[in-house]
């Protein structure tokens, strides 16, 4: 391990000078600058060239933020300096709050002033305001005609209901934000390994502390400012903080790590020195907020319906003000007791104007039904609620718009390693050039491995474990290659017991067969020092070191996927510890590599090569020497068995009955590849695992782009394939208009991440350049938690359509009988339905009804149907159907019930004006029940049971109860308030059987596959 002067180094910059506030280039004040992660491009909006606009603008800001920095301190000191060279007092410009039109400045001062005037410049909800002016007129008016005392009701109403409403949404909102916050907070909580007391143990990056030890590797985010402790080939990407894209090398003449930069190239430790608001990072994020606004594709879409009902709402009721108002005013309107309302020359002025308050009054309630409000707040309820359900299931949302995107998924492209596999390995065959050994599954750990065969120029060897029987150079060599040759560290009790290895399985495997064949890790480690190392590389799929002795003799080790490995090799060592040439045993390591892979197998070689001291290259030189990696000597070949994972296959055959293919593209061998694919279900049998369906990355990339589009179809296994070979699928795939989900854990796969639909790191194994690439991150690793996101992203589609079936019915209805029974109000002075009331079905439509239908879970059919394309329309024929139905229903009744109500239930002998308030409660009551029971209705769009399930979702029982308690509490007992009578018995048999029968009606079965 090599040391560095650290006091002898050269000094990092110090944080740059602080700016007035006064300063226009304040990075504080600029809203684009606040965005330092910006959001990926949006994969589905309704303008693409502008979103794209947007990053690239973004991506420019945040290049140059640091030269703004400057900027500022240049520009802050020509501005503090007046002609005669003294300093000028400057009034501090207003800073904008994030997400509103007002700044920091201004707020305060709006506060103490209590400047009204100011307030009302910024706005609000529109129909809310609009309700506020109606109860204010209202309350005016009534108290004119009918004095203070019995004035107040109408106008008091709508004010106490409208607060209602308000309160009830503000609870929403603030729910909705504790689980974005929620889910914020655990992306922000990155765990990594630290070094306490010689021991490596993983915490969260909140608990890091000022002296901890990190290791760090390629495609590591540096968590911390720290100093270099030791590393090889350390190459870092600090344009995160700098802005300059060129990768800065790390050793001992430059050992100072910046927070926020990503090690690009090798491996090494770093000592913390700064934590939290100290580091450069946290400084520069303190006066700097993140921009986490984003909006989904369906929420586009959900905005753009909700603004054009509520477009062709207002028309209407506009339509509607003026023909009341015309019909009004040429005497074509009567009272209850048939006289005209309007003779012109004899109405008052202020009588006139009283009676077009109640016709603006009644078209401001049609407003309020015709406005679908609770469209967007529905979906972004059901957005937080999966997004939480899918934190449960170990999937993580980065990005909102993959949270549905993955339900739209037609092919998965996932990684071998970690996903499909246990990744929990243990080295169980290991061909020595002259010695093949066999391990019983039986005997596998992670750590722990038992060899209980082996052969020896073709003889059985017993026990196999014998380190006698391997010559004693060669387990020398073995055993340095092994120690110093491993990213990883070995932890052994002060009080004995078993060590306690880190690093990664694979590693972990070969350590563990080391220290079996008798090495002494720490000893081995100090009998040689590292000076130079080649980290692993996706391309070469190698990992190789050069180790100096105390003789000076320097030995170069690689250790690499077998093939790759042998490929270099041009000798081997033999039993009497001979240098042997490979050539004619070239066949026989081949196939020893083909049985392992076979038997699904990762075969890894390690080969040694002996360097002359002679032209070796200076301390200076390191940075451009590459190791050698031909004419090597082979050591050692071993097969590791990673177990297919419990429920892969179970998984994989639940995607492959959705529709949804399931693609593994791994760097492993092709055999071993085809192995796990067959265990997993991916492949059928032996017969599928031929060209295309299983081919090499570098034969896929060779072909040209037709030939690729022909091809990618069919590939259910690719071997062998680099990041770039990766992303050459994904495009293929997405052209041929496939919605691609990928999985990675590397840097590399950054690219591929970035290139597909969904792209999905992996938590455990993933790396942060790759996490930061992905759109979702898999918390377990498990190709289990990738299928239950895809679940829950068809989930919200559903969800999404169940409401808008439910809104748009409710929607139809109230419009078309607000609109009759509007105008028979103008024309006979009996309104059925008050504004309160429509207040009352308004916060049921929109709200309450958002609630229920947000939190329904997966349903059983899910998973039984093809994906629905991206841009399907999203009110399907079966929702017209069912739509209809239920207003050709609901329409007829419940206008037969405001017309020939009292006739028909025979309380027309009654006085008039009971009776009409009978007849009007009964309406009312009727229709608020039919809204209640088609909440069953919009459950279950597609099937004839609607109760089925109903009593597992616990909110949506919640709800329906508390809306019919709701309504039973304001006819009994708000009936003054709501302008309702109390209804027998009868009466409420009656309501409740109108109600039952609309969920009677029956309803074919059908799919969402052919709801088109």
């Amino acid at each position: 391990m090599s040391e560095f002067d650290i006091e002898s180094e050269v000094g990092h910059d110090g944080e740059d000078d602080d700016v007035g506030d006064s300063d226009p280039f304040d990075i504080v004040r600029t809203k684009a600058v606040l965005v330092l992660n910006a959001s990926r491009r949006f994969r589905y909006t309704l303008d693409l060239k502008k979103e794209a606009e947007r990053n690239q603008q973004l991506a420019k800001i945040r290049t140059h933020a640091q030269v703004i920095r400057g900027a500022a301190v240049f520009h802050a000191a020509g501005q503090d300096v007046d002609v005669s060279g003294s300093l000028k007092k400057q009034s501090p410009s207003p800073t904008q709050t994030d997400d509103f039109d007002i700044s920091q400045e201004e707020l305060s001062q709006m506060s103490r002033e209590h400047n009204f005037s100011t307030l009302q410049q910024y706005g609000g909800d529109t129909t809310l305001i609009i309700l506020m002016v109606a109860a204010a007129a209202s309350l005016a008016l009534d108290i004119k005609i009918e004095g203070i005392k019995g004035g107040w009701y109408d106008g008091g109403s709508i004010a106490l209901a409208v607060f209602f409403v308000t309160i009830v949404t503000a609870i929403n909102d603030y729910w909705q934000s504790l689980l974005f916050q929620t889910l914020s907070e655990e992306k922000q909580n990155i765990h990594l390994e630290v070094v306490r007391c010689g021991r490596r143990v993983k915490l969260s990056i909140f608990d890091i502390v000022v002296g901890d030890i990190v290791p760090l590797k390629i495609g590591d985010q540096i968590p911390t400012d720290g100093i270099l402790v030791s590393g090889y080939s350390l190459a870092v990407d600090e344009s995160s903080m700098t802005g300059e894209s060129t990768i800065v090398h790390k050793d001992s003449k430059a050992p100072f790590f910046i927070s926020g930069s990503k090690l690009a190239e090798g491996y090494g430790t770093m000592m913390v020195t700064n934590v939290g608001i100290n580091t450069e990072w946290g400084m520069l994020m303190a006066s700097i907020s993140e921009d986490n606004v984003e909006e989904a594709p369906l929420q586009v879409r959900l905005n753009g319906i909700a603004t054009y009902i509520g477009e062709v709402g207002l028309v209407v009721a506009l339509v509607v003000l003026i023909a009341l108002l015309v019909r009004y005013f040429i005497g074509h309107t009567y009272n209850p007791d048939g006289s005209v309302q309007f003779i012109s020359g004899k109405t008052k002025v202020g009588r006139a104007f009283d009676d077009a308050i109640k016709i603006f009054t009644v078209t401001v309630a049609l407003v309020i039904v015709v406005v679908p409000e609770g469209l967007p707040l529905a979906f972004t309820l059901m957005l937080a609620h999966s997004m939480k359900k899918m934190m449960k299931d170990k999937a993580l949302v980065r990005r909102h718009s993959a949270c549905e995107t993955m339900g739209f998924a037609t092919t998965i492209c996932c990684d071998k390693t970690g996903i499909l596999t246990l990744n929990q390995v243990a080295t169980v065959e290991k061909y020595l050039m002259f010695l093949y050994s066999c391990v019983g599954h039986n005997a596998f750990s992670m750590l722990q491995m038992t060899v209980f065969e082996a052969y020896v120029c073709g003889k059985k060897v017993d026990p196999p474990d014998n380190k006698s029987l391997v010559p004693p150079k060669l387990t020398s060599l073995l055993m340095e290659g092994i120690a110093q040759n491993f990213i990883g560290s070995l932890f052994l009790p002060e009080g004995g017991g078993d060590g306690e290895i880190s690093g990664s399985p694979t590693e972990k495997a070969i350590l563990q067969w080391g220290l079996n064949l008798g090495m002494n890790f720490d000893v081995t480690r100090s009998n040689s020092s590292i000076i130079h190392a080649f980290p692993f590389n996706s391309e070469k799929k190698q990992v190789g070191v050069a180790v100096k002795l105390p003789n000076s003799e320097v030995h170069v080790h690689w250790k690499g996927a077998a093939e790759i490995v042998l490929a270099s090799c041009a000798s081997y060592m033999d039993e009497n510890d001979g240098v042997q040439p490979i050539e004619e045993k070239v066949s026989d390591f081949k196939k020893a590599i083909e049985d392992m892979a076979a038997i699904s197998l990762r075969c890894i070689a390690i080969a040694y090569q002996p360097h002359q001291t002679e032209g070796f290259p200076t301390n200076e030189e390191f940075c451009n020497w590459q190791l050698p990696e031909r004419q090597l000597i082979l050591l050692a070949i071993v097969g590791i068995k990673d177990t297919c994972r419990p429920g892969a296959r179970d998984a994989v055959q639940l995607c492959i009955g959705a529709g949804i293919k399931v693609r593994m593209v791994t760097g492993d061998d092709l055999n071993a590849a085809r192995a796990i694919a067959i265990e997993c279900g991916i492949l059928g049998f032996d017969a599928d695992a031929t060209e295309p369906n299983l081919i090499e990355g570098s034969a896929f990339s060779a072909l040209s782009e037709k030939q690729r589009l022909k091809v990618a179809e069919k590939i259910s296994v690719m071997g062998r394939s680099t990041p770039a070979d990766k992303v050459a699928l994904v495009r293929a795939l997405r052209t041929m208009g496939h919605v691609v989900a990928v999985t990675g854990d590397g840097a590399n796969d950054a690219p591929a991440l970035h290139e597909a639909n969904i792209g999905l790191a992996m938590r455990i194994q993933g790396t942060e350049v790759a996490k930061e690439s992905s759109d979702i991150i898999i918390l377990d690793d498990n190709f289990a938690s990738i299928v239950k996101a895809v679940i829950w992203g068809r989930t919200i589609y559903d969800n999404v359509q169940k409401f808008i079936q439910f809104l748009l019915t409710v929607n139809i209805i109230a419009v078309v009988i607000n609109i009759v029974t509007a105008v028979s109000a103008v024309c006979t002075g009996n309104t059925p339905v008050n504004t309160v009331q429509l207040l009352w079905v308004n916060l049921i439509m929109d709200t309450l009804g958002a609630v229920a239908l947000a939190t329904e879970p997966p349903t059983d059919n899910l998973m039984n149907r093809t994906p629905v394309g991206q841009r399907e329309p999203l009110i399907t024929n079966i929702m017209w159907r069912n739509m209809l139905i239920q207003a050709l229903y609901q329409v007829p009744v419940l206008l037969l019930l405001n017309f020939r109500g009292k006739s028909i239930l025979d309380f027309d002998h009654d006085k008039a004006d009971n009776a009409n308030k009978v007849n009007n409660t009964l309406v009312f009551n009727a229709s608020i029940l039919c809204e209640i029971f088609n909440l069953l209705n919009a459950r279950k769009p597609d099937e004839i049971n609607v109760f089925k399930g109903v009593t597992k979702n616990y909110l949506f029982m919640g709800v329906v109860g508390l809306t019919s308690v709701l309504q039973v509490v304001i006819i009994l007992f708000l009936g003054k308030f709501t302008s309702t009578v109390r209804l027998s018995w009868k009466l409420w048999l009656v309501s409740i059987a109108i109600a039952f029968i609309s969920i009677r009606i029956p309803e074919e079965k059908a799919s969402h596959a052919n709801s088109n």
